[in-house]
């Protein structure tokens, strides 16, 4: 079960996944949902903004470290727990 966090930003990959990805859980891979570089970047984006966080890394790092929705839930709340 997600908690709200991992739930927005599931919502957020949504947005620019294939519409018939199908369900999106943590274990889902980026790459099964159809998200390439510019998608990722959209995506990175988008939680920057919402979330008042700032993720360095390019488009390389982004995706040898992101593997999957729990990959890029994790990282957002350990951004997160840094502005604590």
């Amino acid at each position: 079960m997600a908690d709200q966090l991992a739930q927005d930003i599931i919502d957020k990959i949504k947005a620019h996944a294939e519409p018939d990805g199908g369900e999106i859980t943590l274990k889902t891979e980026l790459t099964e949902l159809g998200i390439h570089s510019l998608e990722l970047t959209e995506i990175i984006f988008d939680l920057e903004e919402a979330y008042g966080i700032e993720i360095e890394m390019n488009t390389v790092e982004a995706w040898s470290t992101l593997k999957n929705v729990g990959d890029m839930v994790e990282a957002v709340r350990g951004l997160i727990a840094k502005q604590a």
